[in-house]
């Protein structure tokens, strides 16, 4: 059983920054492929981004490439979620997620999750 846990979000005027956190358990945290999804009221869950177990890759959708920034400290078994330049369209709850593949792959669905947080929301005012 993997728990996950979200925090950092809150309320930005569009422009500014936020970071998210996601704390996990287990003891091989290290072996997680770990990824944030998102979901805007009246829409549905999407991938915003991913990295590998060991942080060496990573992937980003188009709507955030360039703005966001995923990373990970295994040793606080932690993934992180930088958003910079916010528009009101990045408006949602914000989901961290543990592949359930034990090979990092580039395609990354709401399907192919196994343990999921409860998210935390990110408002951002124009």
């Amino acid at each position: 059983q993997v728990q996950l846990v979200e925090s950092g979000g809150g309320l930005v005027q569009a422009g500014g920054s936020l970071r998210l956190s996601c704390a996990a358990s287990g003891r091989t945290f290290s072996s997680y492929h770990m990824g944030w999804f998102r979901q805007a009221p009246g829409k549905e869950r999407e991938f915003v981004a991913s990295i590998s177990g060991n942080g060496g890759s990573r992937s980003y959708a188009d709507s955030v490439k360039g703005r966001f920034t995923i990373s990970r400290d295994n040793a606080k078994n932690t993934v992180y979620l930088q958003m910079n330049s916010l528009k009101p369209d990045d408006t949602a709850v914000y989901y961290c997620a543990k592949d359930r593949r034990f090979t990092y792959g580039s395609s990354w669905s709401v399907g192919g999750m196994d343990y999921w947080g409860k998210g935390t929301l990110v408002t951002v005012s124009s």
